[in-house]
């Protein structure tokens, strides 16, 4: 089983990631939300100080008429209003000038014409007065006469610049801070559940599909605290483990008592099995003498128990081999076994074409001879049942690194899916496959037997096959002990 990839804090689909970017988002709008309101207010209370020093200049009398009807300058030297714009309309009269320093400059005809086309009223109003800039305007109306007062809004402008950039720059580092302090405190809030994902990992990592199974491993006491989420899944994993543990104990115990049953019943039925083919081989060696129908059921009845007696046998090859790896180890050389393997199937399958190809140098492992003979057999013994007469069958011997492959490759049909994936359990016949010889039965535990003798060698066997032809088989063992 694959070891499950190891998650970095703020990996990519990671929780830790999702809070962090998810506060921070909040911190970033309310940030956001508070700077606009403040730099509003601000610009509120500027704006209304501005109207207060305009509201004073207005209760001025910046200009009168004559008696003949020209309008002259309020009172108020020059320099004491400075930037103040003043716009007068008596009659056919028109002044408008906007003081700078010790001087007053008069207004463009366009500004004129603007100001002329205000209407009258004591609330302020910001207007962009053309050639001039932008002003805070009063228009005041006395019978005949229309006084326009204003003041630049350069400065609150200036000012508004200052106080947004100062904003942004303080949301910015907010936002910053607040990332960086949700990292922190995100990490150290999820170290209890890295440390239940870690035992969630290490469980996964136990081969638990056979064989007696304990499950030591459980989640600290510090992370199974009921007043917590993570304290209430440590105590709820705790309490699948256990579950999990009594029943693979019970499974266990279960299939000790099978394969202690199968043990028993295949060697209790050997010696009987013995005596029927002993007693069958006895009578035919008078079927001369006997009638047609009588030679015919001996000779049924000598091969069926021939068969039977192979199940038995390989029943009680399985069971031993359950039971642990029941294997005697010797230095082996596998080129003469395989070479050897080969000449014995084509002498029992002459109708296939059998071809070998080994290295140049002898191969050898520490293994069991008799065992991997049995393998290469029931290889053999499966290809020459499963595919047609002429269906060439190669096999091969090479290493590869530490490891020595035996590969059986055949061109006859080939497996589905759906019985490749059963293909090395007991009693899987692939009839529906392969097409099977003429007068040829399997019991259904040829492959069970390779699989089990290749894993208590420590090695690996595998089948690759299309759906319509070929079948490849791979044996990988050890080398060494």
């Amino acid at each position: 089983m694959s070891r499950a990839a190891r998650v970095t804090p703020l990996g990519r689909g990671t929780l830790a990631r999702q809070l962090v970017l998810r506060t921070t988002a909040l911190v970033a709008v309310i940030a956001v939300f508070l700077s606009a309101l403040t730099a509003l207010a601000m610009h509120q209370i500027l704006e209304n100080q501005l109207d207060q020093r305009l509201a004073s200049y207005a209760t001025r009398d910046f200009g009168d008429a004559d008696n003949d009807g020209r309008i002259r300058p309020g009172p108020g030297g020059p320099g004491q209003t400075e930037g103040l714009l003043v716009f007068a309309v008596h009659g056919s009269q028109v002044v408008g000038y906007v003081q700078e320093d010790q001087s007053r400059a008069a207004l463009p005809d366009a500004a004129l014409t603007q100001l002329t086309a205000l209407e009258t009223g004591r609330t302020p109003r910001s207007v962009t007065v053309d050639g001039v800039g932008g002003y805070r305007i009063v228009v005041l109306a006395s019978g005949d006469s229309r006084v326009a007062i204003g003041l630049p809004t350069a400065e609150l402008t200036a000012s508004m610049v200052s106080i947004v950039a100062a904003a942004a720059l303080l949301t910015a580092l907010a936002i910053l801070i607040a990332f960086l302090a949700a990292r922190q405190v995100v990490e150290r809030s999820l170290v209890p559940l890295a440390r239940l994902a870690g035992t969630a990992h290490q469980v996964s990592s136990m081969p638990l599909d056979s064989g007696d199974v304990a499950l030591g491993v459980r989640v600290a006491a510090a992370d199974t605290d009921a007043r917590s989420e993570v304290g209430q899944v440590g105590l709820a994993f705790n309490h699948m483990l256990d579950n999990v543990e009594g029943a693979l104990a019970a499974r266990q115990r279960s299939e000790t008592k099978v394969r202690q049953f199968v043990a028993d019943a295949s060697h209790e039925l050997r010696n009987p099995l013995a005596a029927i083919r002993g007693y069958a081989e006895l009578t035919r060696r008078h079927r001369d003498e006997l009638p047609p129908d009588t030679a015919h059921a001996l000779t049924r009845i000598d091969s069926e128990s021939a068969r039977m007696s192979t199940l038995v046998e390989d029943l009680l090859l399985l069971a031993r081999l359950d039971s642990g790896p029941n294997v005697q180890r010797t230095t082996v050389d596998l080129t003469e076994l395989v070479v050897n393997a080969v000449s014995d199937a084509q002498a029992a399958g002459p109708d296939h074409d059998w071809a070998v190809s080994v290295p140049d140098e002898p191969v050898t492992a520490v293994a069991d001879p008799h065992r991997l003979h049995q393998v290469l057999v029931n290889l053999f013994a499966n290809a020459r049942t499963h595919t047609p007469p002429g269906t060439s069958v190669h096999t091969s011997l090479t290493v590869e690194g530490d490891d020595v492959v035996i590969r059986v490759a055949d061109d006859g049909p080939g497996i589905p899916d759906a019985v490749r994936a059963t293909l090395f359990e007991r009693f899987t016949r692939a009839d529906t496959a392969r097409v099977r010889a003429s007068g040829t039965s399997s019991t259904g535990l040829g492959l069970a037997i390779v699989a089990a003798v290749v894993s208590a060698h420590g090695g690996t066997v595998a089948v690759e096959s299309g759906h319509v032809r070929g079948a490849t088989f791979t044996v990988r063992l050890p080398r060494g002990a």
